[in-house]
């Protein structure tokens, strides 16, 4: 990481350093391979466990009836999905249901080999759902650029819907913006004697995009300024994301394994910090756009 430079800054500059990629599978850039490197899997709260990367984030929830599975990362992340999954005691063979948080192929990348790999079936919102089936192709922003193996959804869903297994029940919030079908999740989960609101954020970031006057996505500006009122509303005591850096996962990891109480990523100002800053992020390139300004954001 650049000293002195904001997780998000990076983020945005990385994303937009994509556009410059000719059509290819894979993580395009260094910045997007140091996003895959290997991390030890843990046991995040209650049920939830993580079986992600140092930076694009899997998710293994746990119930007697098998298991749900969110985000896939890059192709080359099921790998480590597998071995950290294995690592835990589980099986991949007892995943039941795959869910997705965007349909970008840093998260949406190894459905389609996890899938296969484990007959679950896939679930998510009517809108990513087009953009998982076409592999990636035709987004709007990043076109033909960043592909991946289609996969096609199960189930598609719309807000408030539930994917319930074993006791567990998980809502889709559609957070739309930065993919036309983003999705938050919550659930709730207990730990001793307490029960905790989980909130496991889309992403609320604004990569470069041209918000005003976007032929191929004019309803970008209501959908964020819809997504963000959303995400006010939301009751969250544990905040974990599509991205690691969102959430200072890697730091509050270590502190968890050192044994640190209460647990730290029962963190409910750091969601909110989130989401103010990245809705300022928003509203400042909204601005700059509305002044004739150009360029990327370049804080979210």
């Amino acid at each position: 990481m650049m000293k002195g430079v904001r997780p998000l800054t990076v983020l945005a500059a990385a994303l937009a350093a994509l556009l410059l990629i000719e059509p290819a599978a894979g993580q395009a850039t260094e910045e997007a391979r140091s996003w895959n490197q290997p991390v030890e899997p843990y046991r995040v709260i209650g049920n939830v466990y993580y079986v992600g990367a140092s930076d694009v984030t899997s998710f293994l929830i746990v119930t007697p009836a098998g298991h749900i599975l969110l985000d896939g990362g890059f192709a080359e992340t099921v790998p480590l999905i597998r071995r950290n999954v294995e690592r835990l005691g589980f099986r991949m063979g007892d995943i039941k249901i795959l869910i997705n948080s965007q349909a970008h192929y840093d998260h949406a990348g190894g459905l389609a080999q996890l899938k296969q790999e484990t007959g679950a079936r896939l679930a998510a919102s009517e809108a990513d759902a087009e953009l998982l089936a076409a592999g990636g192709r035709g987004d709007f922003h990043f076109g033909d650029r960043l592909t991946y193996e289609p996969v096609k959804a199960d189930r598609t869903l719309r807000d408030g819907d539930k994917v319930k297994l074993g006791g567990v029940t998980m809502v889709a919030r559609l957070t739309p913006g930065h993919t036309k079908g983003c999705t938050t999740w919550t659930m709730r989960v207990k730990e001793g004697r307490r029960r905790y609101d989980v909130v496991f954020v889309g992403s609320t970031t604004v990569p470069g995009y041209t918000l005003l006057g976007n032929p191929r996505y004019t309803d970008i500006v209501a959908d964020y300024e819809r997504t963000f009122r959303v995400m006010k509303r939301l009751r969250c005591d544990v905040f974990l994301a599509s991205h690691g850096n969102f959430y200072s996962m890697l730091e509050k990891a270590k502190l968890l394994a050192q044994g640190k109480r209460p647990n730290p990523f029962i963190d409910r100002g750091g969601y909110r910090d989130f989401i103010a800053r990245t809705e300022k992020a928003f509203l400042e390139q909204l601005k700059r756009e509305k002044s004739g300004g150009r360029g990327p954001d370049a804080s979210g």
